[in-house]
């Protein structure tokens, strides 16, 4: 999978999919319609593309994942650093923090990480 970038009501999707997997097809239907009110054909609709993606699989009438959440947006992240900052985490880091200071603890935060990676 290439393309790690989800739109917002995807998103929503693919949440409804990571919070409640496996589970059957007809559920899926059931919940998004409850939750997003979209019918059966826009779910399948919606569902295979994910699938295509590599995101989701349909197997024999169960959904589940082939990329948890916190992988997803791991590399999402990786995509929207590497495309727009050309891969360089200091100039997101500036470009982030240009308008929104960060607080005492989300420094310490970040420097415990840093710290973590550290080769001895």
């Amino acid at each position: 999978m290439s393309d790690y970038r989800l739109g917002a009501i995807e998103a929503q999707f693919a949440d409804i999919i990571w919070n409640n997997e496996p589970l059957a097809s007809s559920e899926l239907v059931s919940l998004s319609l409850e939750e997003l009110n979209w019918k059966k054909s826009t779910t399948y609709t919606v569902l295979r593309r994910l699938c295509e993606r590599g995101i989701f699989i349909n197997d024999g009438g169960v959904v589940k994942s082939l990329i948890s959440r916190e992988e997803f947006y791991s590399r999402q992240s990786e995509e929207f650093v590497e495309d727009s900052f050309k891969g360089s985490l200091p100039a997101f880091l500036a470009a982030f923090t240009k308008n929104k200071p960060l607080s005492k603890e989300e420094i310490s935060e970040i420097r415990r990480m840093i710290d973590s990676y550290k080769e001895d």
